[in-house]
């Protein structure tokens, strides 16, 4: 099997210069609702790099130390402000920016809501400065979504020929050096999964219509989240487990933790949005995120009350959700003040799933702990409005 210059494949399949493929975007566009990562704080990894003076692995933008600090913020020695993009534990990210230094691909697990997603764009962001190589996996995702496909008017034309071939995401991080993500493994068919398993251990990804192989270059690597809490879940096989090193992202350790995190979330999305926030909303996601975490654990923030949890997840994720979402009603509908009326039919949509059994946990919970606890009077009556 011959092994072709795999160094660099154009978008189109042909081979190229080296350098990844980024879609331009012309002088005076509008600007994105949302922005890559690498986008979004292109100054701050600007600075980073030119403060980074630590040792870099083969096509790192950054030392291993340089992207912890990006992720998780901190003050440089010019007094540069970096700011944080995951708050959590210090040694889970230590620990997911080492394994992507090694030759193990990197799996971020834990239930929804907890910035699995965030946090391996940010890593992609800062380690190859493009977070776009992506594959995102779902129940249909074929094996050409890993592998590569072909070009069809090339391939009826000519026959198979590296002009024909199309290169997947990861086809192209490996031939960049660059890393490449996959969202939701455990959607994917088990199948479909382990075509995974060469290219993660043998670095090579065969090409048997062409006789060659396309060989990883250094700097590649591969992140992949997953959860096993949603319907559709596919376990991953051993073969492919031991390919992966496994960090699991708890959900935020304290209340004081979740509302940082909300409440940063809420403010990037606010800004994009054109909508107010501020320290008016701080008191009114505080009571959201007691809500959920109360009903997420099944107790009462004093331990004295015992509670039903609903079956959704009341993740994070969906705090923010719903706030932002509160945000929108004060800006449109309202004097731009965040109140108790704006988020109680964003929190009954994100507890009552079942419409059954989840609306008799929220009335339970409204009627025993909302009632009856001081200055959520105004929380009762919006709640009780919206779910009668």
């Amino acid at each position: 099997m011959t092994t072709p210059a795999c160094d660099s494949i154009d978008a189109d399949g042909t081979a190229g210069t080296a350098g990844p493929v980024r879609a331009e975007v012309p002088p005076g566009a509008p600007e994105a609702l949302r922005p890559h990562a690498e986008d979004a704080f292109a100054e701050e990894l600007k600075v980073l790099a030119a403060a980074d003076d630590r040792p870099r692995p083969a096509r790192w933008k950054l030392s291993p130390w340089a992207v912890a600090t990006y992720l998780l913020g901190g003050t440089l020695p010019d007094g540069t402000v970096i700011t944080p993009k995951y708050v959590g534990p210090r040694r889970i990210v230590e620990v997911a920016v080492t394994t992507l230094a090694t030759d193990r691909a990197l799996l971020l697990l834990g239930v929804p809501g907890t910035a699995k997603t965030w946090v391996s764009e940010h890593l992609a962001a800062a380690v190859s400065g493009d977070s776009t190589l992506l594959v995102q996996g779902t129940a249909g995702t074929p094996e050409e979504a890993i592998r590569y496909g072909w070009n069809y008017a090339q391939l009826l034309a000519h026959g198979p020929s590296r002009e024909a071939l199309v290169p997947s995401p990861v086809m192209r991080a490996m031939a960049e050096g660059m890393t490449a993500r996959v969202e939701e493994l455990t959607r994917i068919p088990a199948d479909v999964q382990d075509t995974l398993i060469t290219i993660l251990s043998e670095k090579t990804l065969p090409i048997p219509e062409l006789g060659q192989e396309c060989q990883a270059v250094s700097g590649f690597n591969l992140i992949a989240t997953a959860n096993d809490r949603d319907r559709g879940v596919n376990d991953l096989s051993s073969a492919l487990r031991r390919r992966f090193n496994t960090v699991v992202l708890p959900l935020p350790a304290t209340p004081e933790a979740e509302v940082d995190i909300v409440s940063r979330r809420v403010e990037q999305l606010g800004r994009s949005l054109d909508l107010p926030g501020g320290a008016d909303a701080v008191g009114e996601i505080r009571r959201v995120v007691t809500v959920f975490r109360e009903l997420r654990s099944g107790v009462t923030e004093d331990g004295r009350t015992k509670l039903k949890s609903p079956s959704g997840t009341l993740s994070t994720a969906e705090a923010i959700s719903v706030v932002t979402g509160g945000l929108a009603l004060a800006s449109h509908f309202g004097d731009g003040v965040l109140r108790s009326g704006d988020v109680a039919a964003g929190i009954l949509g994100a507890v009552v799933r079942d419409p059954a059994a989840d609306r008799v946990v929220w009335q339970e919970y409204l009627e025993t702990v909302v009632r009856e606890r001081d200055g959520w009077k105004d929380f009762y009556r919006a709640c009780r409005e919206v779910t009668a």
